[in-house]
């Protein structure tokens, strides 16, 4: 039989996943407070669109909340904290509600790796401390738990924890190479990235993966460690542009940790297929 699943902030990430989804057979419900967004994933092919806040109950209504599994790739409503915390925080209370006039399989957020505030270059996993994390990165613990909190409805849940997502259409490095635009922070900072197919990989991977696996919380990454002033230099050597310059600007505890996501892996025999920036960003300039 089919199977079916609502993917709420059916943004970035999201509509690459519809896709994959769509691909298989399934039959897929979104969610997303954006119209036009709404519009690009009826035209993929998602027969049953909301247009609606995630954080609003009005919407309830409209979706099934009985689904083999229910993907949150929710993002913030503004970098404010009180976007944060309505988006996030807010929103996954919306579908714990929700949630509980029906019964789904599986369920997963999308978090991010911001949740680790270590500094200097050290390599942080699963297992490392999240206390001292910044404000807003606070709000997504607090919507991470909230996800993993058992529930009668709910087989089991998963976190995944997220490095800056790129890929076709989200490459803001190479457009302010382009545009001759200062970088803010330092440049020996390291830069985490994930491939936006690799993210939906993951998700998808977490979903099919066997009964055995009761969910729980992954790192996703590409695995490789370079520097943004690395990514930035190689970037404009492939354009034939001059290096942006950086603002080496950043405060004391800005966070600075090369991020695993060996579990995953280990776990679930998930690996990237661009396992570095430049297998990434080649597909894209190509």
């Amino acid at each position: 039989m089919s199977k079916s699943i609502t993917i709420f902030g059916c943004g970035y990430l999201g509509q690459v996943l519809a896709g994959h989804c769509l691909g298989e057979g399934w039959r897929v419900s979104a969610l997303t407070r954006n119209p036009e967004t709404a519009e690009a994933l009826r035209q993929k092919g998602v027969a049953h669109v909301v247009n609606a806040k995630l954080e609003g109950s009005d919407w309830h209504g409209q979706l099934d909340p009985t689904q083999d599994f229910v993907v949150n790739c929710v993002g913030a409503a503004s970098r404010t904290l009180d976007g944060y915390r309505e988006s996030y925080v807010n929103g996954q209370d919306s579908v714990r509600r929700w949630l509980g006039a029906g019964k789904v399989g599986t369920m997963l957020f999308t978090s991010s790796i911001s949740v680790y505030p270590q500094g200097g270059g050290v390599l942080v996993d699963e297992t490392s401390p999240t206390h001292g994390a910044s404000e807003r990165a606070q709000l997504l613990l607090e919507a991470e738990d909230k996800c993993l909190s058992p529930s009668p409805s709910l087989g089991r849940s998963f976190v995944l924890r997220l490095a800056g997502i790129y890929g076709p259409g989200r490459h803001l490095l190479i457009e302010k190479l382009k545009n001759g635009q200062t970088i803010g922070g330092n440049s020996a900072r390291t830069l985490n990235l994930i491939h936006v197919e690799d993210a939906a990989r993951a998700v998808l991977c977490c979903l099919n993966s066997g009964a055995e696996n009761r969910g729980g919380t992954y790192n996703v990454s590409d695995g490789s460690h370079f520097s943004r002033g690395e990514i930035i230099s190689w970037l404009a050597s492939k354009l034939g542009l001059p290096a942006t310059r950086f603002e080496e600007n950043d405060t004391d505890g800005t966070p600075d940790r090369k991020v695993s996501s060996e579990l995953i892996g280990k776990k679930l025999k998930w690996s990237p297929l661009y396992n570095s920036f430049v297998k990434g960003y080649e597909s894209i300039l190509s």
